[in-house]
């Protein structure tokens, strides 16, 4: 554990991380890259989306949308609409990132995380404009962070 984990570790639980599941879903030590072409690959045959979820798992936002990830109504919608794809970015904001090609690749500059991306079946990214605003994800309600994943999906 580095020194800044274990410093978040340390730290003392708010009353608003109890209000949301937490995971910690970002493995350092995944392929990204061929992840993420597996996930586009898989979608394009499917005719799905790609919830591309660029997190660390020291950071508390990007274990809250993870958390959510798991819960029974979030599964339901990305197994009938999503591939789902967490990549290990690291610490982008603090120059310590990694696998920040990958959001290159789709004209996004990670400056903290989460940064969620949707992408259509053939790879384009579908929400260039909110991708970026997932920084706060846990102070986002179940109800918002559903909705916005819903509204991409036609349903």
């Amino acid at each position: 554990m580095t020194f800044i984990e274990a410093a978040v570790a340390a730290m003392p639980v708010a009353d608003e991380e109890e209000k949301h599941p937490e995971a910690r879903l970002y493995d350092a030590s995944r392929d990204a890259k061929s992840d993420v072409d597996a996930a586009i690959l898989r979608a394009e045959a499917d005719g799905r989306l790609v919830l591309l979820v660029l997190g660390a798992n020291w950071c508390h936002d990007s274990r809250a949308f993870a958390g959510w990830t798991q819960e029974p109504r979030f599964q339901q919608l990305i197994a009938e609409h999503y591939e789902l794809v967490f990549v290990n970015v690291g610490m982008p904001q603090t120059g310590d990132g990694h696998n920040l090609d990958i959001a290159r690749r789709f004209d996004i500059e990670v400056k903290g995380t989460p940064t969620v991306i949707i992408l259509s079946p053939l790879g384009k990214v579908l929400n260039a404009d909110t991708a970026k605003t997932w920084r706060n994800a846990a102070s986002h309600s179940e109800d918002a962070i559903f909705d916005e994943l819903l509204r991409f999906t036609g349903a």
